[in-house]
C-alpha cells in the first residue's frame, strides 16, 4: 500500500518510508501501463502522479527535470512516452541504479536496451561504483532556481573523487527536517542561513516530528533558525555531517557553544569548491577503516613468516592435497591476511598505539562514548572485563538475576556479592521482562537503611533484555544517582548495538541516556529543578515517599559513570564474537589502570585480525547508512507482526504477542497499546519511549506457537529442519523472531509461506482425525498455555555464605560457595523426585546449591551457588520439558553443599 492512503503519522508508514515509496512508483508503473493499454483513463494516472506527493521533493532522484517529464507527457497524452519514463524511473528506484549509472538521470534517453543490474555489486562481473550519498542542503532561494544549483554541485565533481553525491535541496526548516527523517540516503547537510521556517507542503508527519524534538521552533527568530535546525538533525540524526553557510557573523557563529555539532562554519559567499571538498572529506573521515585499510595492505606484502601460525599466507593450505578445499571455499585473502605478529602496521589489541587505536576512537565518535574497546571473545568477555575493572571483592552490585550468565561468573571471579532483584514475571510465556525502578530503588534504600550503602559500587542490567524489554536508562539511572551519586552503571547491551542509529531507541541506549543526564545536569535550570524538590520532600523523607517519587539527582554531585557492552556481531556486520566496550566515565582516569588489567586478564594475546577487521567496518557501515537499515529492520518486524495479525488462517493458530501483553500496564504511563493497534501513531510510540518505565524493542517478536500446538523447542527445530528458517531463543510456548539489518521482505514473505503451510496441515489434520485428533490438539495446547508452572523468585543465599548473616538485605557470598562445589567430599547428589528432596525442604537440614542450575529455555539461572532451595524451584524444575539444564545431571541430581561442610565453615 502506498504511503498516500495511510495516516502519515503511523508508525507503519513512518518505518515504510524507503519501501512505500517505491510501492508508490510500481503503481504508477501499473496505473501508466494500463493507460497505455487503453484501461485505466487519463485522470487516474494524474491522481497516481500527484500521490507520490511532496515526499519526493526529499529525494535526489528522479528530481525536478524528471518529474517535469512525466507531467509534460500527461499533459501531451503521450500514454506510451509517460510509460516508458515512469517504468524506467520505477525501476532506477527498486534497483538503486541511478546511484550508479548517470544515464538514468537524463530524461531523453527511454532506452532499456541495457539490462538493469539488480544483483549486488560483488556479485557477477560489473564495474566497480564510488559510493552514492546525497547532501540536503537548505536554502533562501526560491524554487526555480534549485535546478540550477544542484547542476552547479553536479559540476564541481572531479574524476579523483572518491565519492559522487546528489543534492536535495530545500527551502525551510520543516522540510529539511522531514527529508532528514525520510530519506536514509542523505549523509550531509548544507544549511544556508535566510530559510524559511514552514513548509510549503501539508507534512503532518513533519509537524509531529517537530512538536517532539524541538518544542521552541515556533517562536524560533530568524537569528537562531539555523542553529536550531542544526540542533534538530543532531537529535534526529547524529551522524550526519551538518556544514553552516552564512554571509555574516561567521566568526560569532563558530564561536557559539551551541554550534559544537556543526562540522564547519562557512563563509557563503566564498567559493563552493570549498563546501564540495569538505562534503568529501567528512565523508571520508566516516568512511576510513583504520585497521581494516591496514590489514588489507598487509596481505598484499610478499612477507617471509617465522613466527608460530603456520596458516599465515597460505601455503600450508593451498600446498595440501588434503585441506585445499578449505583455502577454495574461504579465498585466499584470508590467509594473507592473518599473522601472530603485531608489526607491520597491524597494531596490537592489548596495547593499540596505530590504527586499532584509531579504529576505536572512530568507534568512539559513531557511538557517542569517550572510549571505546574492541573485544575478539564476545560479550561475554566484556561484561567480566568491565565487573573485574570496576569491582573489588566484598563490593555488592545490584544484578538482575535473570541476566546473562556472564554476569553471574564475572562475581565469582572478582569476589563481589550479587544484590539479586527480580524482572516481573510473564509466566504465560515461561520467561521474565525487566526489573522494576522500584524494586532497584527499595535495594538501595535498603542497603542505606542498614548502613551498607558505601559498598555498593554497580547496579548491572540487561537493556533490551532477550524478550525485548527496554529499560528508561536514564529515568533508571537519575533515580539511583539521587540514592547514591557515584553509582557504577553496566548496561549489557548485547542484543541492542543498532539502537544508536534509531532517533526512536537512541535515548533508551546506555550512551544516549548518558548524554542526555550530562547536558540536563549542565543546563542552567537543573540545580533550581534539584533544591525544589528537596524542599518538597523535606528534611527526612520516608523510604515509602522516596519509593513514590519521580527523584532528581543532584547535578552538583553526581559522577556519570557509565558502560555499555555491544555483541556487534548480534546486530551489525561483524564476525561472530564481535563485541565492544562502550564508556562515558567521568572518573576513568582513575580506573584505566585497571581497565586495562582487565584486558590483559580476559583477553587473548592471539586476537582474530579478521574479527578486529569486522569491528571496524561494521562501524563504517552503521555511521554511513545504519539509520535506514534499522529503519528498514524495524519495517520488517511490523510487517510480520502485520501479517500474522491480519491473516485468516494463520491468526487461528499463531500470535506476535503485542507490548500491551509483554509490558504491563503499570509500566507503560503513556497509554501505548501496540504498534498495530489502529490508534496508534508514531508519535505515540515517540512519547511511549520517553515516558514509559518499559518498552519494547520493535524488532524482536515473540511468536506464540502453543496455540498450534508446538512447545517452543520443537517448533524451532521443525522451522529449520523442514523449512530452513533459523531461530534463537525459545520459551516453552513461543519462538523469539528478531529482525534485523539483514533481513528484506522476501525473508518475511518465505515466513509468512511457512506458517500458512504449518497452518494448512493442522486443519488438515483436525479435519481428518476427527474428535480424537481435536482433543488431543486441545489438550496439548492447554497445556503448553494454560498449564505452564510458575516462575520461582531467587530465594536467598544460606547464612554460611552471608558476610552479615543478621541483616535483612539478600546479598551474598556467591564466589566461597561457587569454590567449594570445586572439593567433591563437600557435595552430595539428590534426584528432584526423590521424598528426601520435600522432606529436607520442609524439616531441613537445607538444601544448598553447589554451582549454578540454568534450564535452555528459558536461559536463567533458577540456582545459584549458595541458594536455599525451595519448594518453588523443586516445583518448576520438576515441570519443565526442555532437554537442557545446565549445571544439573539428571542421572545424580541436584548438586548440593553438604551440611557437615557448612557447619564445618561456620566453625
Amino acid at each position: 500500500m502506498a504511503p498516500a492512503v495511510r495516516d502519515s503519522r503511523s508508525i507503519d508508514h513512518f518505518f515504510s518510508a524507503p519501501s512505500g515509496r517505491t510501492d508508490s512508483w510500481r503503481d504508477l508503473h501499473a496505473v501508466a501501463r494500463s493507460w497505455a493499454s487503453g484501461g485505466k483513463a487519463r485522470g487516474d494516472v494524474e491522481a497516481a502522479l500527484k500521490d507520490l506527493g511532496a515526499a519526493e521533493e526529499f529525494h535526489a532522484f528522479p528530481g525536478h527535470e524528471l518529474i517535469g517529464g512525466l507531467w509534460e507527457r500527461l499533459q501531451n497524452d503521450d500514454a506510451n512516452g509517460f510509460l516508458a519514463l515512469a517504468k524506467r524511473i520505477s525501476l532506477a528506484i527498486i534497483t538503486g541504479n541511478y546511484k550508479h549509472d548517470s544515464k538514468e538521470w537524463q530524461a531523453v534517453d527511454l532506452s532499456l536496451a541495457d539490462p538493469v543490474d539488480v544483483l549486488p555489486s560483488s556479485l557477477g562481473e560489473t564495474p566497480t561504483h564510488r559510493p552514492y550519498f546525497e547532501m540536503l542542503a537548505v536554502t533562501p532561494a526560491p524554487a526555480g532556481r534549485w535546478p540550477h544549483l544542484a547542476a552547479e554541485f553536479r559540476r564541481l565533481r572531479r574524476a579523483e573523487d572518491a565519492f559522487v553525491y546528489e543534492t536535495v535541496l530545500v527551502g525551510s526548516l520543516e522540510d529539511a527536517v522531514c527529508a532528514a527523517v525520510v530519506n536514509p540516503d542523505i549523509a550531509a547537510v548544507a544549511i544556508y542561513e535566510g530559510f524559511a521556517l514552514k513548509s510549503r507542503h501539508d507534512a503532518p508527519v513533519l509537524r509531529s516530528v517537530l512538536a517532539a524534538q524541538q518544542p521552541l521552533l515556533a517562536t524560533a527568530d530568524e537569528a537562531d533558525l539555523a542553529l536550531r535546525l542544526a540542533a534538530g538533525l543532531h537529535a534526529i540524526r547524529p551522524e550526519l555531517d551538518i556544514y553552516l553557510l552564512s554571509d555574516r557573523r561567521v566568526e560569532k557563529l563558530a564561536g557559539d557553544p551551541r554550534a559544537a555539532m556543526i562540522r564547519r562554519v562557512m563563509y557563503q559567499i566564498e567559493e563552493p569548491l570549498e563546501l564540495h571538498l569538505s562534503v568529501l572529506e567528512g565523508i571520508k573521515a566516516r568512511f576510513e577503516t583504520p585497521f581494516f585499510d591496514n590489514l588489507k595492505l598487509y596481505a598484499q606484502r610478499p612477507i617471509g613468516t617465522f613466527h608460530a601460525l603456520p596458516i599465515a599466507r597460505g601455503k600450508s593450505v593451498f600446498r595440501s592435497p588434503w585441506i585445499r578445499d578449505m583455502g577454495q571455499f574461504y579465498g585466499l585473502n584470508l590467509f594473507l591476511a592473518e599473522s601472530s605478529a603485531t608489526t607491520g602496521g597491524l597494531d596490537s589489541l592489548l596495547e593499540p598505539t596505530g590504527n586499532i587505536k584509531k579504529a576505536q576512537e572512530n568507534a568512539a565518535r559513531a557511538f557517542g562514548a569517550d572510549h571505546v574497546f574492541f573485544v575478539t571473545n564476545g560479550t561475554s568477555t566484556s561484561n567480566k572485563m568491565v565487573l573485574q575493572a570496576l569491582i573489588a571483592p566484598g563490593d555488592i552490585v545490584i544484578l538482575d538475576r535473570n541476566c546473562h550468565k556472564s554476569h553471574h561468573y564475572g562475581l565469582v571471579l572478582n569476589g563481589a556479592q550479587p544484590f539479586y532483584v527480580e524482572a516481573f514475571p510473564m509466566v504465560e510465556y515461561s520467561m521474565y521482562g525487566a526489573v522494576p525502578l522500584h524494586t532497584i530503588k527499595k535495594a538501595l534504600l535498603d542497603l542505606k537503611a542498614e548502613g551498607r550503602l558505601d559498598r555498593v559500587k554497580m547496579v548491572d542490567l540487561t537493556n533490551c533484555t532477550f524478550d525485548g524489554h527496554i529499560y528508561n536508562t536514564r529515568r533508571v539511572m537519575e533515580e539511583c544517582l539521587a540514592i547514591k551519586p557515584d553509582l557504577i552503571f553496566l548496561w549489557d547491551e548485547a542484543w541492542f548495538g543498532f539502537a544508536r542509529w534509531s532517533p526512536f531507541l537512541r535515548p533508551r541506549t546506555g550512551m544516549g541516556a548518558a548524554a542526555d543526564i550530562e547536558a540536563w545536569a549542565g543546563g542552567p535550570d537543573a540545580v533550581a529543578q534539584y533544591e525544589k524538590q528537596q524542599k518538597e520532600l523535606g528534611a527526612n523523607p520516608s523510604h515509602e515517599k522516596l519509593l513514590d517519587t519521580r527523584l532528581l539527582p543532584d547535578p552538583r554531585a553526581i559522577r556519570l559513570r557509565v558502560y555499555q557492552t555491544n555483541s556487534t556481531h548480534k546486530s551489525m556486520s561483524a564476525i561472530r564474537q564481535g563485541s565492544m566496550v562502550l564508556v562515558r566515565d567521568v572518573d576513568f582516569h582513575k580506573v584505566e589502570a585497571q581497565f586495562h588489567e582487565a584486558v590483559f586478564t580476559h583477553a587473548s594475546t592471539s586476537p582474530n585480525q579478521q574479527l578486529i577487521a569486522s569491528l571496524d567496518v561494521a562501524r563504517r557501515q552503521m555511521e554511513l547508512e545504519g539509520y535506514g537499515l534499522v529503519m528498514n529492520a524495524i519495517e520488517v518486524a511490523l510487517d510480520i507482526r502485520r501479517e500474522v495479525a491480519t491473516h485468516p488462517i494463520i491468526s487461528k493458530y499463531f500470535k506476535v504477542v503485542g507490548a500491551d501483553g509483554m509490558v504491563p500496564k503499570e509500566f507503560r504511563s503513556s497509554g501505548f497499546v501496540d504498534f498495530l493497534d489502529p490508534e496508534t501513531r508514531w508519535d505515540d510510540q515517540l512519547r511511549s519511549m520517553r515516558e514509559d518505565e518499559f518498552c519494547l524493542d520493535p524488532t524482536r517478536m515473540t511468536l506464540v506457537c502453543g496455540t498450534a500446538g508446538f512447545d517452543g523447542t520443537s517448533f524451532k527445530g521443525l522451522l529449520a529442519s523442514q523449512y530452513n528458517i533459523q531461530v534463537n531463543k525459545t520459551s516453552r510456548n513461543s519462538v523469539l523472531l528478531q529482525s534485523n539489518i539483514n533481513n528484506t521482505r522476501s525473508d518475511v514473505a518465505l515466513l509468512i509461506s511457512v506458517l500458512l503451510k504449518i497452518c494448512n496441515e493442522i486443519e488438515t489434520r483436525l479435519r481428518q482425525g476427527g474428535d480424537s485428533e481435536r482433543k488431543l490438539f486441545e489438550a496439548r495446547v492447554q497445556n503448553l498455555m494454560k498449564d505452564v508452572p510458575d516462575l520461582p523468585n531467587f530465594s536467598h543465599f544460606h547464612d554460611a555464605f552471608r558476610t552479615d548473616a543478621g541483616k535483612t538485605t539478600p546479598e551474598g557470598d556467591i564466589r566461597t560457595a561457587f569454590f567449594s562445589a570445586y572439593s567433591e567430599e563437600k557435595c552430595e547428589y539428590l534426584p528432584i523426585n526423590s521424598p528426601d528432596c520435600d522432606r529436607r525442604i520442609d524439616k531441613g537440614p537445607a538444601l544448598i546449591s553447589a554451582n549454578f542450575v540454568i534450564p535452555y529455555p528459558p536461559g536463567f539461572p533458577i540456582l545459584v551457588p549458595g541458594q536455599v532451595v525451595t519448594h518453588e524451584t523443586i516445583t518448576f524444575m520438576r515441570k519443565l520439558d526442555v532437554k537442557e539444564i545446565h549445571g544439573y545431571e539428571k542421572a545424580k541430581g541436584l548438586k548440593l553443599i553438604k551440611p557437615d561442610a557448612l557447619a564445618a565453615k561456620k566453625k
